[in-house]
């Protein structure tokens, strides 16, 4: 059997609600996107940066929790933190992205290269380490029926 390299896909719908605000849609699943009120928001929620770290933070956390499920030491409790840079040169862009995982428990040093290892399979770490194919189509858009 021939798989294809493209194995699935996946679809969000993005509304905008007024101001800097949008509804992002998904399998029944709806979050808000926001902006800070310095930034002209009602700060009613994460800004679209963040929601990219919340998904790597919340992918690595997955990840890193399999793992240690897997070798049954405790989960909960488990965090991730996920930090990085904003730059304006030579294009704006988010950089120098850290993922730090804290388990709830005293790890050896095997199970923290087994995390480490884990968290690297990640599909958007790796989404991120290897630049994606990304197009923009500008359509007319009928309007919406209730």
């Amino acid at each position: 059997m021939v798989r294809s390299r493209m194995e699935a896909s996946m679809e969000i719908t993005v509304e905008h609600l007024g101001s800097v605000q949008f509804e992002i849609k998904t399998r029944g699943h709806s979050i808000i996107s926001d902006q800070p009120v310095a930034d002209g928001g009602y700060d009613e929620g994460m800004t679209p940066p963040e929601l990219l770290l919340a998904s790597l933070g919340s992918c690595a956390g997955f990840y890193a929790a399999q793992y240690l499920r897997k070798h049954k030491l405790a989960t909960e409790g488990a965090r991730v933190y996920i930090r990085c840079d904003k730059v304006k040169d030579p294009i704006p862009r988010m950089t120098n992205f850290v993922i730090g995982v804290a388990a709830p428990v005293e790890l050896t040093e095997e199970h923290r290269k087994g995390i480490h290892e884990a968290v690297e399979h990640c599909l958007v770490h790796n989404t991120l380490l290897h630049a994606p194919k990304i197009s923009i189509k500008v359509e007319a858009v009928a309007p919406a029926t209730k």
